[in-house]
């Protein structure tokens, strides 16, 4: 049977990307021309703050001092398992080397990129996970500098709970500006910071533009848009729990896609009635982010089995992927496009937001269908080396000369020749092209 979409959202995450582009283009020009002084101008504009930007040792310090030792608790035992997650991820990546042939050795090796910068959201909400899972990744891969950047609140400054966080995972600076204005400073290197090698973390659509116009200029870990989380659910499934786990992700922003995928028309039917009520209890700021997003970006989908389920999941390849649903094996073996996964009723995506180990900044907008999300691996590049013995090179120089000149890149077959006629003056070599 064809899919069954009992909602179909009305907007798209896309609908006014124009705007945003046009607006983030204009900023990013402005202070990579003008530097520190337009900078501080945008901050003033859009944070509505004219204090210090770049915090002091103890500004950090007061900062932290603020945080209740309950919180304080609560954001090392989540910076202590992303750590240990993020350290696992790093042992899979070794420096290896291999002999292509005897006398040729080649090797890859790990180097953790130079200077990382690490944008933490700090407008509507404090985004304290953001910078636990942003700053620690980068510090257990070894970058030699971090800087973390978040938007202060008009006369206040940065969170203190962010600081703090931000602070015991290892940023070497906290930057007190947000939006355009703070990706520019830490890609252009004000404020006497270095120049960003990658930009990491999550924002609204204005810090996903700039992500994605300087991506060239700097490194990024993905460009995103907002957040999507798709409920896989069968007929075992609560339709409490799936409701409010759908509800718990729609409040991120008005325009966070969340989705409903079932074979149980009587379970969706039973969710949907139940969703209005659960967003109605949500305090006002959380109740108009989930009412709009759910409004105009939720869907609904019935299925006829659950391979087809699978198949609907593939193809939204949704950033938060969970199941409830039985034989969560299956599910584990089957589905392939997903920034992370949560199976079972057991677990849920606010785990993995805030304390469970795995990251939570993922690929949005169906870039999961081929990249996953932010790792110890970002911030690390794979590169090659080889070495080799003159008579290691000999085979190798013979067939990158014959090669060279099968395509017409003469000036490449020359370099294997000259190595051929200074190692092995006495030997005769074929290297023409058709042999």
């Amino acid at each position: 049977m064809p899919r069954d979409y009992l909602k179909k959202a009305t907007l798209t995450p896309q609908t006014h990307a124009s705007e945003v582009h046009e607006t983030v283009k204009t900023i990013l020009a402005d202070i990579e021309a003008e530097g520190d002084a337009k900078a501080l101008e945008y901050a003033v504009k859009f944070d509505k703050f004219d204090g210090n930007v770049l915090m002091t040792a103890e500004e950090i310090e007061a900062a932290c001092a603020l945080v209740p030792e309950k919180l304080k608790a609560d954001i090392r035992f989540a910076h202590d398992n992303v750590r240990r997650f993020a350290e696992t991820q790093k042992a899979t990546v070794s420096d290896v080397e291999m002999e292509i042939v005897p006398g040729f050795v080649a090797g890859q090796k790990a180097i953790p990129v130079d200077a990382a910068g690490c944008y933490v959201p700090g407008g509507r909400y404090s985004h304290i996970a953001s910078a636990i899972m942003t700053v620690t990744t980068a510090k257990v891969a070894g970058c030699r500098h971090i800087t973390a950047c978040s938007p202060p609140r008009p006369g206040e400054g940065v969170a203190p709970a962010i600081v703090y966080a931000a602070h015991i995972c290892g940023a070497d600076s906290i930057l007190a500006m947000g939006g355009v204005q703070g990706v520019a400073a830490m890609t252009y290197g004000l404020f006497g910071l270095p120049r960003a090698n990658i930009l990491v973390g999550p924002g609204n659509q204005f810090v996903a533009e700039a992500k994605r116009i300087l991506y060239g200029t700097v490194g990024i870990d993905m460009i995103a848009g907002p957040t999507d989380s798709l409920i896989l659910a069968d007929s075992s499934s609560d339709a409490h729990v799936v409701a409010t786990d759908l509800v718990s992700q729609a409040e991120h922003g008005y325009n966070s896609p969340v989705w409903l995928v079932t074979d149980d028309r009587g379970l969706a039917e039973k969710v949907m009635s139940l969703v209005p009520t659960l967003i109605d209890d949500l305090p006002e700021l959380n109740r108009e982010n989930a009412f709009a997003a759910w409004r105009d970006y939720a869907e609904v989908i019935v299925c006829s089995d659950r391979e087809e389920m699978a198949a609907c999941s593939d193809e939204y390849a949704p950033e938060h992927l969970t199941v409830q649903a039985e034989d969560l094996d299956w599910w584990l073996g089957r589905l392939t496009c997903y920034g992370s996964l949560f199976l079972g009723e057991e677990t849920t995506v606010s785990y993995g937001d805030k304390a469970t180990g795995t990251n939570h900044v993922l690929p949005t907008s169906g870039a999961a269908s081929y990249t996953g999300g932010l790792s110890v691996h970002k911030y690390m590049k794979i590169v090659t080396w080889q070495r080799a013995t003159r008579e290691g090179s000999k085979s190798i120089a013979v067939a990158t000369a014959r090669i060279s000149r099968l395509e017409g890149m003469e000036g490449h077959a020359r370099a294997a020749d000259v190595r051929l006629a200074k190692y092995f003056p006495d030997e005769q070599f074929d290297l023409t092209a058709d042999g």
